[in-house]
């Protein structure tokens, strides 16, 4: 499934969009950044509710396809115009980690 497919099915609000043509094949939940940036898979979407600037350069390291921030979490405006220039993909939901983790699921399976 394409991001901008990913997006419009969850009802997701964009805060960055770089290149939503790109294919998720997975995802991955944490918060712990150590973890996501040696466990999460490429091209996932990665559900988190942390909402700073170390966020954007695990998701280049571990090249994840979007990151979801989960209940509504929004970074500051310095975060979003870094996400912004480096042409990542973010989006907010109001929904849990664990609804967006569900329905992500059914959607990828």
């Amino acid at each position: 499934m394409k991001i901008n497919e990913l997006r419009d099915t969850l009802a997701l609000q964009p805060l960055s969009e770089g290149d939503t043509d790109r294919e998720v094949s997975g995802g991955y939940t944490g918060d712990l950044l150590s973890f996501v940036m040696g466990r999460c898979p490429a091209d996932s979407a990665w559900i988190t509710i942390m909402n700073n600037v170390n966020v954007l350069a695990v998701a280049s390291l571990a090249d994840a396809a979007c990151v979801i921030l989960a209940e509504d979490s929004v970074p500051d405006d310095a975060v979003l115009s870094r996400a912004r220039t480096e042409g990542i993909n973010l989006y907010t939901s109001p929904m849990t980690a664990y609804e967006l983790c569900g329905r992500l699921y059914a959607l990828l399976s």
